[in-house]
């Protein structure tokens, strides 16, 4: 198994992909990783070593440049170089911490769609309160969005949850602005409908906000839109609590520090948990390879992370479950 990475996107590349990169050939003995970017550079960093594969590319997409001029023109960027690797079978799956747009983008016109897919997606897996995970889908890659194409954003997700967590029959909700069948826009309830009489799909209504990470659903569908707005909003929430949480410790004296220093550990394990980027990043559905997008912030143990979940995602077989789904729903209308 090979796994393409983009050596030169995100804030701290190269040095962090590169540790990242390293980490994950020391946890998993059986993967091999293929790394672009400026050779000299990435040969200073990484060193050698036997199963870590470097692609030399002498340019890089920047956050601020138009995706899809991007690449295009920029062939020798270590973003496209690792596409195409992909793309040409030398590489499993990609990950990478560059520009969202060039990746998406990118990904869909190098590697392809699934057949049958309307459009990819972004989808995070958030941690509930019972201990499991939600698969959030979409959570940026589609701000408009037509009703059909949140029924494939419910199969991509699906299909992610049975390949790489296991879970046979996953409960399958809608975000809305309230749990009844009715409610919400013309738009929320044209897709009640269509997930509603969906097969293959474990439908159990809508589902507010507040009760995403609450364990009582296993994939959450939204347009790209309201997906990003309710991801962002609880990182925010959670980026809140800790500092409410750090101003309190100061303010109140030393009952309060020691109180705090005997919580650290639970505190740093709550801070892991709700900070999904820990783990990885944001899987981009409905493509022919498994895709990694992982924070623009990431660094090595979240790099090492995305490339354990592309690992995972091939292993699981989520593109080809996605695919003998699809074509299943295809013979039964």
């Amino acid at each position: 198994m090979r796994i393409a990475v983009d050596g030169y996107g995100g804030d701290y590349s190269p040095t962090e992909v590169v540790k990242g990169a390293l980490a994950a050939l020391e946890q998993d003995k059986d993967i091999e990783i293929l790394l672009t970017g400026k050779r000299e550079e990435l040969v200073a960093l990484a060193g050698e070593h036997d199963r870590l594969i470097i692609r030399d590319a002498r340019e890089v997409i920047g956050c601020d440049e138009v995706p899809t001029v991007a690449v295009r023109t920029k062939k020798e960027s270590s973003l496209v170089v690792a596409l195409d690797a992909v793309k040409d079978g030398e590489a499993d799956g990609l990950v990478s911490a560059g520009s969202t747009g060039a990746v998406l983008i990118g990904a869909t016109l190098k590697i392809g769609r699934v057949k049958g897919v309307e459009r990819p997606a972004l989808a995070p897996a958030l941690p509930t309160v019972t201990g499991g995970n939600v698969i959030l889908c979409d959570c940026g890659a589609n701000v408009d969005c037509r009703p059909t194409y949140l029924v494939g954003f419910a199969r991509m997700a699906v299909a992610y949850q049975k390949g790489v967590f296991g879970l046979e029959n996953p409960r399958v909700g809608l975000l809305n602005n309230g749990a009844e069948e009715t409610k919400g826009n013309a738009f929320s309830v044209e897709c009640h409908g269509l997930l509603k009489n969906a097969k293959g799909i474990n439908f159990i209504g809508n589902v507010e906000a507040r009760d995403i990470l609450s364990g009582e659903v296993d994939v959450v569908v939204a347009d790209g839109f309201d997906g990003n707005v309710a991801l962002k909003s609880a990182e925010g929430t959670a980026n809140a609590v800790f500092s409410l949480l750090k101003q309190g410790i100061y303010a109140g004296g030393t009952r309060a520090k020691l109180g705090a220093l005997m919580l650290k550990p639970v505190f740093k394990g709550l801070k892991r948990k709700l900070d999904y980027n820990e783990h990885g990043g944001a899987a981009f559905l409905g493509l022919k390879k498994p895709v990694v997008k992982a924070h623009g912030s990431s660094k090595a143990k979240s790099i090492c992370g995305a490339i354990l979940q592309v690992r995972d995602m091939i292993a699981g077989g989520v593109s080809e479950r996605l695919a003998a789904d699809l074509q299943k729903d295809v013979q039964n209308d």
